[in-house]
């Protein structure tokens, strides 16, 4: 089992736990071929902020998923064709406070559901950095690098399938 499988079956696992996503993982193609364009415009912002702020430059990654979600349900003839769809919500606040502006903005969040969504999310990341740092890689070579880009992979899935369940898509086999 590679690293990406271990960390998206934790993640899986815990948040089927907390009934935050359906058994069957949602195959939400347009969200994932938004991956790649996201993932390394992410980059920059993520590995400046990982040395301070781990679990915020991890769980950044799952609030832009859910953000994500959220644009494919209400308008993705427009989203869909944004350029960078990470540039568009960092842009909005700055990276700092770009967890608030999702809740807020984005995804239209309240208290409580503000609150629940932020301690979800940092337990996810927290999850995920325990992990890596189980791994004991070694920092700063081609293995922390891939390491460090999977797990943002599966969080920005995870992220994608939170949003996509609490907005009723309910995922079945076929």
């Amino acid at each position: 089992m590679t690293f990406e499988e271990k960390i998206h079956k934790d993640l899986y696992q815990h948040l089927l736990s907390l009934k935050e996503i359906d058994a069957h993982f949602p195959d939400a193609i347009d969200i994932e071929e938004k991956w790649t364009a996201i993932g390394q415009s992410y980059m920059a912002d993520g590995i400046r902020e990982f040395r301070d702020y781990p679990s915020v430059s991890l769980g950044w990654m799952m609030y832009v998923g859910m953000a994500v979600a959220q644009y494919w349900d209400e308008d993705w003839e427009v989203y869909g064709h944004l350029e960078d769809l990470y540039l568009y919500l960092r842009d909005k606040e700055g990276f700092d406070t770009m967890d608030e502006y999702i809740r807020r903005e984005v995804l239209r969040l309240y208290a409580p559901e503000y609150d629940a969504t932020e301690v979800l999310v940092q337990g996810c990341a927290e999850r995920t950095l325990s992990a890596l740092r189980r791994e004991n890689i070694e920092p700063a070579t081609k293995e922390a690098f891939d390491s460090y880009v999977a797990c943002l992979h599966q969080l920005y899935l995870m992220g994608a399938a939170v949003q996509l369940h609490r907005m009723g898509y309910h995922m079945q086999a076929l």
